[in-house]
C-alpha cells in the first residue's frame, strides 16, 4: 500500500509539473476554427496530434462560444495529455438526441482537463422530452462529460452546465481526482446526476459545487476507494451509494469515505439505495458518511433497501444485496421532513456494524419532531442521538426517486 501511495504521489507532482514543458496544441490551428463555429473536427485533430506527440502535450480551446458535436478523444497516447478549455462549449441542441454521449475521454494513463471554460449541454429542450421513466422505448439522450478507462487523471476548475442526462460518467478509471468542479442544472431537469462513478478505483472528489435534479454523486457497482470531501450539493437527490442490485454481474463496492460535505435543500441526504428481488447478491462495505452539514434535507441519512422507482420491481422478495461497516457520525443540521433517520434494512440479509454516532437533526414542521426509525438493523451508538434513535412506530413507505 506504501508503495502504491508514493507511486501516486510522485506521478500527481509530475502532472504539476508537466505543463510548464508541455507542447501546445491549439485548435485554432486546425481547420477553420474560430468563435462561434463548429469545432468538432478541430478538436479532434488536436487531441490526435497531440496524443501522437512523444513529449507531454497540451491541447487548448481559448476563450470564445463555440459549438461542438459528439467527440471521442481515445488513446492511448505516447505522453500524458492535458486539455485546456478555456471557452464555452455548447452541444449542438438536439442533434445529439438518441446518442449516449457528448464528449468522451478514454484509454488514457496521465490525463489533464482543467481551464475556466463550461460544457453547456443545452439540455432544456431534451428535458421536456424525457419520459424513460415510463417509457422503455424513450430515445436516449447524451451524458456530457465521460471518462474510460483513464489512469492517473485530474479533473480542475471546469464547468458542467445543463446536460441532457448525467454530467460526468466515471468508468474503469484508477487514481483520478475532481477539484473545484462546478456542476449546474435546475432541480427539474431529469436524470441529471452530477457525477456518477462505477468499477473504478481510487478516485477523488474534492472542493466542488453540485446543483442538479438528481443525485450530486452516485456510486454504481464495482467501486472502490473513493474520497469524497468539502463538496456541496444542492438541490438534487444527495449524495447516494446505489442504486445496487438492479442488474447481474455487479461488483461489490467497499471503501467510500463521505466527509466534509453540505447538503442543502436537497430530495435526499446520505443515501443508501438497493432494489429489491435482486439480480445480484453483493456485498456493499466500509461506507462511511463523517462531519456533514445539512440544511432542510429530505430523509438526512436513509438506507432504503426497498427501493422501487416508478414501481417498476417486485417488492415480494427483499434485497440480497449485503451491507456491512457503515457509519454516521457527526451528522448535524435541519430535516425538511419528520423522518431524520431511517435505516430500512433487508429481511434476507440484515445489515450488520453500522453505527451512528453524535446526530444532531432537526425538525420544525407541525407533523414533528423528527424521528429515527430502524428495520432489520440494530446500530452501534456512540455519543448522542437527536432524534432518540431507532423509534418503534410504524415504519411507513418511502417515495423513491
Amino acid at each position: 500500500m506504501a508503495a502504491k501511495t508514493l507511486a501516486s504521489v510522485l506521478f500527481a507532482l509530475y502532472l504539476l509539473s508537466f505543463s510548464a514543458n508541455a507542447e501546445v496544441f491549439d485548435i485554432r490551428k486546425f481547420g477553420t476554427a474560430s468563435v462561434g463555429s463548429d469545432i468538432t473536427q478541430a478538436l479532434r485533430q488536436a487531441f490526435q496530434a497531440a496524443c501522437q506527440n512523444p513529449r507531454p502535450s497540451s491541447v487548448v480551446i481559448p476563450k470564445g462560444t463555440y459549438k461542438l458535436g459528439e467527440i471521442d478523444m481515445v488513446g492511448p497516447c505516447k505522453a500524458p495529455v492535458e486539455v485546456t478549455v478555456n471557452g464555452h462549449l455548447q452541444a449542438n441542441g438536439n442533434a445529439l438526441v438518441g446518442r449516449e454521449k457528448w464528449v468522451v475521454f478514454r484509454y488514457i494513463n496521465g490525463f489533464k482537463l482543467n481551464g475556466a471554460g463550461i460544457f453547456d449541454g443545452q439540455g432544456n429542450a431534451a428535458w421536456k422530452s424525457n419520459d424513460c421513466h415510463k417509457n422503455n422505448n424513450c430515445k436516449k439522450l447524451p451524458i456530457s462529460i465521460r471518462f474510460d478507462f483513464v489512469l492517473n487523471g485530474e479533473v480542475r476548475d471546469i464547468t458542467s452546465l445543463d446536460a441532457k442526462n448525467f454530467h460526468v460518467n466515471v468508468l474503469g478509471c484508477k487514481n483520478f481526482t475532481f477539484d473545484n468542479v462546478k456542476i449546474k442544472a435546475p432541480a427539474e431537469s431529469p436524470n441529471t446526476d452530477g457525477i456518477h462513478l462505477g468499477r473504478s478505483d481510487g478516485v477523488n472528489i474534492l472542493r466542488s459545487f453540485i446543483s442538479t435534479g438528481d443525485d450530486c454523486i452516485s456510486v454504481g457497482d464495482g467501486m472502490k476507494n473513493l474520497h469524497v470531501e468539502r463538496v456541496t450539493c444542492g438541490p438534487g437527490h444527495g449524495i447516494s451509494i446505489g442504486s445496487l442490485g438492479r442488474y447481474t454481474n455487479e461488483g461489490p463496492v467497499a471503501g467510500i469515505w463521505i466527509k466534509n460535505c453540505t447538503l442543502q435543500e436537497t430530495d435526499n441526504g446520505l443515501r443508501i439505495k438497493t432494489y429489491p428481488s435482486s439480480a445480484s447478491s453483493i456485498t456493499v462495505s466500509d461506507i462511511h458518511f463523517e462531519d456533514i452539514i445539512v440544511k432542510n434535507v429530505f430523509n438526512p441519512i436513509l438506507i432504503d433497501q426497498e427501493y422501487c422507482p416508478w414501481n417498476k420491481c417486485n417488492k415480494a422478495k427483499p434485497s440480497t444485496v449485503k451491507l456491512v461497516n457503515i457509519s454516521f457520525k457527526r451528522i448535524r443540521g435541519t430535516s425538511g421532513n419528520k423522518d431524520a433517520v431511517r435505516l430500512l434494512c433487508s429481511k434476507a440479509v440484515p445489515c450488520t456494524n453500522v453505527e451512528v454516532g453524535d446526530i444532531d437533526l432537526r425538525y420544525g414542521g407541525a407533523d414533528g419532531p423528527a424521528t429515527f426509525q430502524c428495520s432489520n438493523v440494530t446500530p452501534k451508538l456512540s455519543g448522542t442521538q437527536f432524534p432518540k434513535a431507532c423509534s418503534s412506530a410504524m415504519v411507513k413507505p418511502l417515495n423513491d426517486v
